[in-house]
């Protein structure tokens, strides 16, 4: 499974490399409760079909209106909500709001050119004169991701996050899964016959390489997490020393934090350094009193999805209870 926003793209390619009228349109500001962040696309084909979303489907459905009534001929800065009589109209939650930018007629050509630079996982910049429509696709940069000026549009696309799983078993299983409906591309790595020879979660890809070989092929970078499931130091620990030496945004090994201690120990005895070491994640994920796996792939996948949005999240001491482990999370 694709981005979200990856697939709306694909879907706008589609659309105007087969001579489609079709719109783009991109959240710039949101007010009060909204369903969609700054950043996020909505694609309009000119007989109402959607890909995308910018809210729950009442702006949708005005935007759609008001395209069928006039489709203009240059890019649109509309804005919906704000006002409570505005809200009623449009149905929108808690006084929410947001401000649109409508793009008519995106050409093929830098649609086509930014999916390519996303499926080499390459960022892509793109920058949108909202008065006249011009398009640049630059290189990206780790400035923020989105920014917008009153004017200039500037909003890094991609590449896709990306989860490698070290270890085909059943908490992998549940945790690829649960990742795909996040938008990250799964890669599985287990060299052991008996467990990659039943792996059959769609839509994941499966490596029987050596968990160090396959990390050095793949090169982890800023946008990936690397999480360590086998049990067995032969295959974790070698994941882990190629892992915590990469751009990985998140390294993790699942096991105690007597285990982890352990793996710690063997990680120095290798020579890996020290602040190498202070990267890993272990016991992995977040400490809501996890018993089975699905309980355990939604603490890992919630520590994930609070560092992707830069949230520092305060150390959670050990407790004897599983229905009193108390979780601090700092802006």
């Amino acid at each position: 499974m694709e981005g979200v926003d990856v697939q709306v793209l694909r879907q706008l390619s589609r659309w105007r490399g087969a001579g489609e009228r079709a719109a783009l349109v991109t959240v710039l500001t949101t007010y009060g409760s909204a369903p969609r962040p700054p950043g996020a696309l909505l694609a309009i084909r000119a007989d109402g079909l959607l890909a995308g979303s910018v809210s729950g489907g009442c702006v949708e459905a005005e935007l759609i209106a008001q395209l069928q009534s006039h489709w203009p001929a240059t890019p649109q800065v509309l804005r919906f909500g704000g006002t409570p009589a505005e809200n009623q109209r449009l149905q929108l939650p808690c006084q929410g709001g947001l401000q649109l930018l409508l793009e008519p007629q995106p050409e093929p050509a830098w649609i086509d050119a930014l999916l390519e630079q996303l499926d080499q996982r390459q960022p892509v910049l793109r920058e949108v004169d909202s008065l006249s429509g011009q398009v640049r696709l630059l290189a990206g940069r780790d400035e923020p991701d989105f920014d917008w000026d009153g004017r200039l549009l500037s909003l890094v696309h991609g590449p896709r996050w990306r989860l490698i799983l070290i270890g085909a078993g059943q908490l992998s299983r549940y945790l690829a899964q649960m990742a795909q409906a996040l938008d990250y591309e799964i890669i599985v790595c287990d060299p052991r016959e008996e467990y990659a020879g039943g792996w059959e979660v769609a839509g994941t890809q499966l490596s029987t390489a050596m968990p160090d070989d396959l990390l050095r092929a793949r090169a982890p970078d800023a946008r990936t997490a690397v999480i360590a499931l086998t049990h067995d130091p032969k295959l974790d620990d070698l994941a882990l020393l190629e892992a915590l030496l990469s751009d990985a945004f998140y390294v993790g090994a699942l096991g105690s934090v007597a285990s982890n201690a352990r793996r710690r120990a063997r990680l120095s005895e290798m020579d890996l350094p020290a602040a190498a070491i202070a990267r890993l994640h272990g016991p992995v994920g977040l400490a809501i009193g996890s018993r089975t796996p699905p309980e355990i792939a939604i603490a890992i996948l919630a520590e994930l999805t609070a560092l992707r949005h830069g949230r520092r999240l305060a150390p959670v001491p050990e407790v004897s209870s599983p229905l009193s482990f108390p979780l601090a999370v700092q802006a």
